[in-house]
């Protein structure tokens, strides 16, 4: 109604005002006279010829169509224009809608007939280009800057037929308008003219800040309705933007919104406004607007308040008595009625004031700039203003400043004064200082008054709070009143909305209000009470008066409730101003809650309501309050009898309801009237005496009124709006709610969790104790034992995912995927709070038992005389407990439910029966809610368990809708009860369950954001904060408190990037417990390399301003936490003397001291406000360490979670923890190392190959490390680059910064190894050379010595040239006689390696081997060393007895230990490695093979094997190993020695040599007989001998292509070495063959060799004529073309010099020495006298083609240099890593760089017994993990000493330098190997898998699929975003498939 009222009033305005003639307009005497006669533009003499020819047109043309408003971009011109309907409103697609054709005949035949338009312009003047030729503004800019406000008029235009008046407002939103004269002209124009249409100007492409602010400042000046008339004009500069428009407005939301405000209104137009046809369509477009518009016009009257509050002056009247707020603003607006010049009624005008006054507060507030409605995420950011104390604030700023100190429940929120109150302030002060000594100074100072100023009145501090209560959403309301209420502040009640007047009940804020009070009973027991407060039933007394009133009633009702507290604001109060816009009608409601004491006011809990303003101007709230109120308190200044005030107050006299009257000009004291009427004067009356009168009369009635107040039942008031009803989605949520709990009726609170909520129950209960029973084994248990443990726990599983879903989850999993967001939300807090208050009652009586049942167990235990009560009593004690467990029953309930619903369909990979929704949906559900605000239980405080299947899900799908965010963790540890939750609730204004008693069990965390201005300066973009149950709780005394507050200690702070430690009061005893515990788990934090910072926090301390007395708690403190550190680290066996060892910590700066939280004593103290201003302090202390923090990502803090829980269930933190994000950040650094290093090694190879092509080519004598050096450097700067860049941009460089200097060094030095082995070889090859010269000497003297004779041969057979036959024959007899020449005197014979080694052993030993029946043992294949050995004897006393031992043990093959044999194992490697190297440095395919080479190998090994001896070892090795040894390394190696020996004698032996090359010198011999020059013959000779050279070019750089193609293209060997493992693995898995297995398993890197060697032969295979051949060919053809480009530069250089062909061939063959192995030497004896170089270059180009060609022809992979060859590159680069083995199962490190730094370790162990480990005293073969052994209490016998397992480092040697981490998911292929093999490994090792190992059964039903599968787990290890932990978790899951499988059979 009171819209509809207000617009009646408007439209009657209009109608008063619309009769207007137009000849008023103000114009000028020359403007009046053109505008008589029609436009400027008919001055013929003034106009140019197309302005006339516009004047011209008739209106006989259609309307065209806007350019640019659709896709087709057609031109508008008279032939093609369309009409354009609905003002060209946008489709959703962004085309105008051309579906309503516009004719001149739809419009208004006055406008037809007569069409004059009236518009404004407004828009910023860079939109326009003024000029003459503008059509609509013409040449004349006004400069608004200038104030040329008085220039504005009406200009006046003709455009088509439409006379055009035209108001140019361009520039003017930019000018303030607080000048009177802007405003008064503003109004003048638009009060005088009817405006057709607003136009705003708008560059295309160029949207403006201030064009966004153009449309809100039209808002601001003239009202709402304005929008209506606005159209926006697109302005172009050339066509192309014109084009781009309609993309444009899809593309930019911004300019979508501004074009929605103004209804799609658009048009377009050149910015020179001179087009003709474009102005005509825009007139015809407004024309057909105002159309629609039905015919109205914009006017002055219908919403020009802005204007008019700035134009009229305000007048106050005098009042002889003090006037109140409500009072001053009534005589203003009578004021304002008696100046308005309209006629408005005054209630209309009122209504329209109030609205007004609404809009122009939220405007100073920045509130009407909001889109929507203020949400909780808005305020509970973290911002740069919420890190900051406010004394005071910008205006603008007030909204943020009061929100943020009410959520950190500070009642000094509604003090906060505005900076300029303050700066006013102090200007005011010196208004007259320099007038002192005027004679007029004390007469105007003492008159001074503000009347004159423009100064707003500050917004009053009730505004503030209601502004931001009417543009918050629900949620946000609920969260401010919440907050309201606990800083024991007034509620509202009832509030009239702003604009509509109506009233309404926001019962939905007091939802999650609770009030706790006291009161004593009839036997003087106190009782205690806890109810929300929309339910409790409590007398209610209502204040409110009429009319102005001196004394303040909201000032009253404090003294009744709590004289030191503002509970209600009165205008007395700090910040209280004159004005107040949004206060009046509403109602507000507070509680006195009473604490059971004498000194309580009121003996029961009563509620206080107060109604702000004349109560006679609110009927409606009046009506309400005063029948349900208990008793009725009225405010007046005396009755009157005509007043409509008294005829109300006598009806509530006449009423059996108490009526208390307080008259303010009345003194008498209190007087009974009648029974339940008083009456109290105020007038001159002492304060105290009014509010001890007004209680006693209060009191009084109360004990007479029966009637109570329920908060609900405001709500079935008629014709008040119920924010719950009214809200659709709240209505909903409400319902949903409800109906879920209709599910809970009749049933008892302690068994409802077992029917409703089956999957948490016992089930959960077994499966966590049985995990944490296999995290720490027994003594003797055994994998099988283990492996029965994993059955029971698959079986828990199996038994949960078979149990129902109860209806009730049913229906909350239906509705959570159902809802709409919102929808949701408010079903989950609906939810929440009637849970609440369904357990609630329960639970008080609950705690009421436990706590009398604790007094009375305390009672006994003092005494101690009655153990069997005790015992019995104690009993009682643990029953209530169980109960109080079993009825908390709230939302985390249910959500642990759906946590334990989804694990249990994860460990099955199944979906429920009964789950509509696939279970993998239910992770997000709880994602969406921690988005939300909801805390997510991280710990089961009832399992004392993390589901971390569940967790993990739950970060992922948070990572999923978040990307992996960087958090910072926050925890808080501290002692049950000490207000750890509520300080975390006040910091953040989050809500954390607080209350008495216990409240938090287990782990809970909630994210907060951070807001984008602070991300950069925080460097994370969440706080993840994690609150915790409190230590040394009550419930679990005497329940194994100190271990469980251990692991709840290490859990919380190794999470958390910072802790809290909370600590309640200064009590010594208390404080030292806790420190123990948090500086043990401190130190353990060190011990794994976490460092967590701290901050202590010591609440309820009474004086924190004594600055000594902190100095000394300080002090006191630093000494305990030394003498703690002392304590813990015995624990922990370490050496930190003082707490700075453990951690960086601060004294002075870490320390912080809390003052009391409350001010005074509960319930009626309100907050303290030095407690928040102490949380302020906190959280500026937090921020600047969180800005030095770089937290975690949500995928780390997934990993950490996992890590720390993991290493807690085993009983040693320590040596259990396993920090996956080091170990995954650790991988990544090895994969770019081994980046780094490649590339180090090719930049080498190239290297390498040039200077060895320079060596051979004698261009270079000596190598030196500089040179290759500066060789490398190029690749050496590129590497570091590289390295910094990965060390300081990785988002991993904070774990990264740990191994900086150490790879900085191991690259160096790699590269000084690099460059120390080149250097090595190619002095070799220098070495080589030489040696090597007479046999290429005698090469080339055969070869001149042939090409001479052939050439005599020809000189002497030339006449018979052309006898072909004779020719041939003759050359064959000469080629026969020259063979056997050269045979007989130079023959290389065969080779025979092994019939060497013999030779040597004969000259070793005098004879042929003992033993002759062992040589071809293969001591690679040995199960055990034991026949090799003899134990070394002893002397002594003993000696005698120990060698008899020993030879017994020899005898029965027990010499060694498993130590033993990997030590012999070891050594056996590493001697095959160094000899495989010797040989490859013999060169033997260019220096040839002699029995030198096997005498230097045997002397090798020879020399290691007594150094092996000489050394720790306890035994000697028998001849018979040294010379199975060498046998075996000669047999192995035998085929590369032949196979380089062939192609020695290929390239040396003469007569092999020359066969193959018999027919180029025939060629040359025909040649010669045929007369060929010089010159030709010498340029064929050279072809011939590139031959050989470009071959082996050839072959060596295909092989590092092919190597670089190989390394990207092969998918084994192109990884890191832990991805070529695992294709190793695969690989044996499918082969199936258990000697390969075994050569892994005993011999790793032999392995490792052999596989690189057979997937690079296969890979050349698979791709040789695809990709190696043509490698090979565009090699040939590159070096075919170097060469004649050689040839081509030589012979113009040594033509340019005159040079002869000497030096020619100098410069041929020194331009080629880098690309081949061709010199000078290869032609010495060759006779060439050549003067015609042209005809050489000739030659070389005519024959090397052909040369080429038959090269490629023969291109052949098995003719490459074997050590140039791929494999053996691949293998130098992935075999330079760790080979060392585990000593207990065989698993080699995976760490890539050998000798690294820190431990050996691998990411999964394998089984022992696959090493051959057995059972002491047993031929039983383990079937156990080694990961799983060091947290058993097994033992392991290591040189003839017993040592734990667990403490497996104390056996020294290898064991001591191998990080084995406690882990339970073995990986499965080792299982399978193991059943697979089981017979063939029983035979290699002569033992069984029986006893205590026997296999597990369900090993067997791993498949070689499932085994090859987990290896992609394996692998997926090494890559950064997928963790151990979740490979673990994965591999978990599977194998539970495999168990339940196997349950089933």
């Amino acid at each position: 109604m009171a819209d509809s009222t207000i617009d009646d009033a408007m439209d009657t305005s209009a109608e008063g005002e619309d009769s207007k003639d137009e000849s008023n307009v103000d114009l000028t005497e020359s403007e009046q006279k053109i505008y008589a006669e029609g436009s400027i533009l008919d001055h013929k003499d003034t106009c140019d010829p197309v302005k006339k020819e516009v004047s011209e047109e008739t209106y006989n043309v259609q309307p065209a169509s806007v350019p640019c408003t659709s896709q087709d971009q057609i031109p508008a011109t008279e032939d093609n224009v369309q009409p354009v309907g609905e003002n060209s409103y946008l489709k959703p697609d962004g085309q105008a809608d051309m579906s309503k054709p516009t004719k001149p005949s739809d419009y208004d035949s006055s406008i037809s007939t007569n069409p004059s338009l009236t518009l404004v312009l407004f828009g910023n003047s860079s939109s326009v280009q003024f000029g003459h030729k503008n059509l609509l503004l013409g040449g004349d800019r006004m400069n608004m800057e200038n104030a040329e406000i008085s220039k504005i008029g009406l200009l006046q235009r003709k455009i088509s037929e439409h006379h055009v008046s035209m108001i140019n407002m361009i520039d003017l939103h930019e000018t303030e308008l607080n000048l009177p004269s802007i405003g008064q002209h503003i109004n003048q124009l638009v009060n005088e003219n009817e405006i057709h249409m607003f136009i705003f100007v708008v560059r295309s492409g160029q949207l403006t800040d201030a064009d966004k602010m153009g449309l809100e400042w039209l808002q601001r000046v003239f009202g709402e309705k304005v929008l209506q008339f606005v159209m926006i004009l697109f302005t172009y500069e050339s066509e192309e933007e014109c084009d781009s428009i309609i993309d444009d407005l899809k593309k930019n939301p911004v300019l979508e919104q501004l074009l929605g405000k103004c209804g799609g209104r658009y048009h377009t137009c050149s910015k020179m406004m001179n087009n003709q046809s474009e102005m005509r369509d825009l007139m015809n477009k407004i024309e057909h607007l105002f159309h629609e518009n039905k015919q109205q016009r914009f006017t002055g009257k219908m919403d020009n308040t802005a204007l008019r509050n700035t134009d009229e002056p305000t007048i106050k009247k005098e009042t002889k008595e003090p006037t109140t707020t409500t009072e001053t603003s009534e005589t203003n607006r009578k004021t304002a009625e008696e100046l308005r010049p309209d006629r408005d009624k005054p209630d209309q005008l009122k209504q329209k004031e109030d609205l007004t006054g609404s809009k122009a507060l939220l405007h100073r507030l920045h509130l009407d700039k909001n889109q929507h409605k203020l949400r909780p995420t808005d305020v509970l950011q973290i911002t740069k203003h919420s890190l900051q104390s406010h004394e005071s604030c910008a205006e603008e700023e007030l909204i943020q400043t009061f929100i943020q100190q009410l959520l950190m429940m500070d009642y000094r929120a509604r003090n906060i004064k505005t900076k300029e109150t303050i700066e006013e302030g102090h200007t005011n002060q010196g208004i007259y200082e320099n007038e002192a000594d005027s004679d007029d100074f004390f007469f105007e100072l003492m008159t001074l008054s503000n009347k004159g100023t423009n100064k707003p009145d500050p917004v009053h501090p009730l505004d503030v709070q209601m502004a931001l209560f009417h543009c918050a959403d629900g949620f946000l309301k609920q969260l401010m009143v919440t907050k309201l209420s606990q800083c024991l502040y007034a509620l509202p009640l009832l509030v009239p909305d702003p604009d509509t007047q109506q009233i309404e009940f926001p019962l939905w804020t007091f939802r999650q209000i609770n009030k706790s009070w006291k009161m004593r009973n009839n036997d003087n027991e106190i009782i205690s009470q806890t109810q929300p407060v929309y339910k409790a039933e409590t007398p209610m007394v209502f204040f409110f008066r009429f009319g102005p009133v001196s004394s303040s009633k909201s000032q009253l009702m404090n003294s009744l409730i709590n004289d030191k507290h503002n509970t209600f604001f009165h205008r007395n109060c700090p910040g209280s101003s004159r004005t107040r816009v949004l206060m009046d009608g509403v109602v507000e409601i507070a509680w006195f809650c009473p604490s059971g004491k004498n000194t309580d006011k009121f003996t029961d809990c009563v509620a206080f309501c107060n109604l702000h303003g004349d109560a006679g101007d609110h009927e409606k709230q009046l009506e309400i309050l005063t029948e349900m109120a208990s008793v009725n308190v009225v405010l007046l200044s005396q009755l009157d009898k005509n007043d409509r005030s008294t005829k109300i107050t006598r009806n509530l006299f006449k009423n059996r309801k108490p009526l208390i009257c307080l008259f303010t000009k009345d003194d008498s004291v209190l007087t009974f009237m009648q029974k339940g009427k008083y009456k109290i004067g105020l007038k001159d009356r002492n304060q105290s005496d009014v509010s001890e009168e007004l209680r006693r009369a209060i009191n009084d009635c109360l004990s007479e009124s029966f009637s109570t107040f329920r908060l609900e039942d405001v709500s079935k008031h008629s014709d008040i709006r119920v924010d719950e009803e009214d809200d659709d989605d709240c209505r909903r949520g409400r319902e949903a709610a409800q109906q879920m709990m209709s599910l809970l009726k009749k049933k008892d609170l302690t068994e409802i969790k077992e029917s409703f909520l089956p999957h948490q129950g016992k089930l959960w209960h077994q499966w966590c104790q049985r995990n944490k029973e296999l995290h720490r084994p027994q003594a003797d248990e055994t994998e099988r034992e283990i492996s029965v443990k994993h059955l029971e726990m698959n079986k828990i599983r199996q038994q949960q995912h078979e149990s129902d879903i109860s209806e009730f989850m049913k229906f909350f999993i239906k509705e959570m995927n159902a809802s709409a967001e919102r929808e949701k939300l408010f079903f989950l807090k609906w939810l929440g709070i009637l849970l609440d208050e369904y357990t609630s009652t329960d639970l008080f009586d609950l705690h009421d038992q436990y706590d009398k049942k604790w007094s009375a167990v305390v009672k006994l235990k003092e005494s101690n005389d009655q153990p069997e009560q005790l015992t019995a009593e104690q009993a009682k004690l643990e029953r209530i407990f169980k109960d109080l467990q079993a009825a908390a029953f709230g939302l985390e309930h249910i959500m642990r439910e759906i946590g334990q619903i989804y694990e249990s369909c994860s460990s099955l990979k199944k979906n429920k029966k009964d789950l509509q929704f696939h279970f993998s949906s239910l992770p997000s559900l709880a994602a969406e809610m921690m988005i939300s605000g909801f805390p997510l239980e991280l710990m089961d405080g009832d399992a004392v368990h993390v589901p971390l299947i569940w967790i993990s899900a739950v970060l992922d799908q948070l990572i999923n809708i978040l990307g992996d965010q960087r958090v910072f963790v926050l925890s808080v540890l501290g002692i049950q009860s000490s207000g750890k939750s509520t300080m975390l609730n006040a910091m953040f204004g989050l809500q954390f369950a607080v209350s008495a008693g216990r409240c938090t069990r287990g782990a809970f965390m909630q994210l907060v954001k951070v807001s984008d201005e602070m991300k950069t300066q925080m460097n994370f973009d969440y706080i993840l904060v994690v609150d915790t149950e409190g230590l040394r709780a009550l419930e679990v005394a005497g329940r194994s408190t100190r271990h469980h507050d251990n692991e709840l200690a290490t859990f919380v702070v190794g999470l958390g990037n910072m802790t809290l430690i909370n600590i309640f009061g200064e009590n010594p005893s208390e404080m030292q417990d806790i420190l123990q515990i948090v500086v043990q788990a401190f130190l353990r934090m060190k011990k794994v390399k976490l460092n967590p910072s701290c901050v202590f926090v010591h609440q309820n301390v009474s004086d924190v301003t004594a600055g000594e007395k902190n100095k000394e708690g300080r002090r006191r403190l630093q000494q305990t936490l030394d003498e703690m550190t002392k304590l813990a680290a015995e624990d922990e066996v370490c050496d930190e003397e003082c707490f700075s060892d453990v951690i960086g910590f601060d004294i002075e700066n870490d320390v912080k001291y809390f003052a009391q939280l409350w001010e005074g004593s509960p319930p009626m103290a309100p907050p303290n406000p030095n407690y928040c201003e102490n949380v302020q302090e906190l959280k500026e202390t937090i921020k600047s360490h969180a800005s030095k923090s770089h937290g975690m990502k949500l995928m780390d803090l997934k990993d950490r979670i996992q890590d720390l829980w993991e290493a807690l269930l085993n009983e040693q933190f320590v040596f259990s923890f396993r920090n996956s994000l080091e170990v995954a950040v650790y991988r990544k650094l090895e994969t770019e190392y081994s980046k780094w290093s490649w590339s180090l090694r090719s930049a080498m190879m190239e290297i390498d190959n040039k200077l060895h092509n320079n060596i051979e080519n004698k261009v270079i004598l000596e190598v030196e490390e500089t040179d290759l050096q500066k060789e490398l450097m190029d690749t050496s700067e590129e590497v570091e680059k590289s390295m910094y860049e990965f060390f300081e941009k990785d988002t991993d460089k904070d774990i990264l910064i740990n191994w900086k200097t150490s790879f900085e060094i191991k690259i160096k030095e790699l590269r000084e190894n690099i460059v120390r082995e080149t250097k090595r070889k190619l002095n070799n090859i220098l070495h080589q050379r030489d040696l090597k010269e007479k046999i290429d000497a005698q090469r080339i003297h055969h070869e001149n010595t042939l090409f001479e004779k052939s050439k005599e041969l020809a000189l002497i057979l030339k006449d018979k040239a052309n006898d072909e036959e004779t020719l041939k024959k003759e050359f064959d007899e000469f080629w026969k006689q020259c063979m056997n020449k050269i045979s007989s005197t130079q023959p290389i014979k065969d080779i025979d390696v092994l019939r060497d080694v013999r030779e040597i052993f004969r000259d070793i030993s005098g004879s042929a081997p003992a033993g002759h029946r062992k040589e071809n043992m293969d001591i690679f294949c040995v199960s055990s060393y034991s026949d090799y050995v003899k134990l070394k004897k002893s002397s002594g006393i003993t000696g005698a007895l120990t060698n008899a031992i020993k030879s017994a043990k020899e005898m029965f093959q027990l010499a060694l230990s498993k130590e033993d044999e990997a030590q012999i194992r070891s050594l056996v490697s590493d001697i095959v490695h160094q000899t495989e190297s010797m040989i490859m440095l013999f060169n033997i395919s260019k220096m040839g093979y002699n029995i030198s080479c096997i005498q230097q190998l045997t002397g090798y090994i020879k020399a290691r094997i007594i150094e092996h001896e000489e050394g720790p070892a306890k035994y000697v090795f028998k001849k018979q190993f040294f010379m199975d040894f060498v046998l075996s390394i000669c047999k192995k190696s035998n085929k590369m020695i032949t196979d380089q020996y062939r192609m020695f004698r290929e390239a040396n032996d003469p007569v092999l040599y020359l066969e193959k090359k018999r027919e180029e010198y025939y060629s040359i011999f025909q040649k010669y007989c045929h007369g060929a020059t010089s010159a030709a013959i010498f340029g064929e000779i050279i072809c011939q001998k590139l031959k050989e050279a470009i071959e082996q070019s050839v072959y060596k750089k295909t092989a590092r292509d092919l190597t670089v193609e190989i390394r990207s293209n092969c998918e084994s060997l192109n990884g890191n070495r832990l991805n070529l493992e695992k294709h190793i693995l695969k690989f044996l898995a499918e082969n199936e063959n258990f000697s390969a297995i075994l050569d892994y398993i005993v011999y790793p890197r032999e392995h490792f060799k052999s596989f690189i060697r057979d997937e690079v032969s296969q890979y050349i295979t698979d791709k040789f004529s695809v990709s190696v051949l043509p490698k090979m060919k565009e090699n040939t053809e590159l070096l075919q073309k170097n060469i004649i480009e050689a040839a081509h530069e030589s012979t113009e250089h040594v033509q340019g010099i005159r040079g002869d062909v000497g030096l020619w061939l100098k410069i041929f063959t020194l331009q080629l020495s880098g690309e081949l192995i061709f010199s000078e030497k290869d032609l010495s004896g060759v006779k060439h006298d050549v003067d015609d170089f042209n005809l050489l270059e000739d030659v070389i180009k005519k024959e090397l083609p052909a040369i080429v060609s038959d090269i490629s022809k023969d291109l052949k992979t098995d003719k490459l240099d074997h050590k140039f060859r791929p494999e053996e590159i691949l293998i130098d680069h992935f075999c330079q890593c760790c080979w060392v083995q585990c000593p207990f199962c065989g698993a080699t490190c995976t760490n890539a760089i050998e000798n690294h730094d820190g431990d050996h370790s691998v990411p999964f162990h394998r089984v022992d017994g696959l090493n051959g480990y057995y059972y002491a005293d047993t031929k039983n073969l383990g079937t156990d993990f080694c990961s799983s052994l060091v947290i058993s209490k097994k033992c392991f016998k290591s040189s003839d000493q017993w040592f734990p397992y667990k403490e497996y480092r104390k056996a020294g040697g290898v064991y001591a330098k191998w990080s084995i981490t406690p882990d339970l998911s073995q990986l499965p292929y080792w299982k399978w190997v193991v059943c697979r093999f089981q017979e063939h490994l029983e035979n290699y090792y002569e033992k069984s898998f029986q006893g205590n190992g026997e296999i597990p059964e369900y090993w067997s039903e791993y498949t070689k699929q499932y085994a090859i599968e987990t290896l992609d787990d394996y692998y997926t290890f090494g890559k950064r975003l997928s963790s151990l932990n979740r490979i673990v978790l994965r591999m978990f899951l599977r194998q539970s498939n495999i168990m339940n499988a196997f349950l089933k059979k």
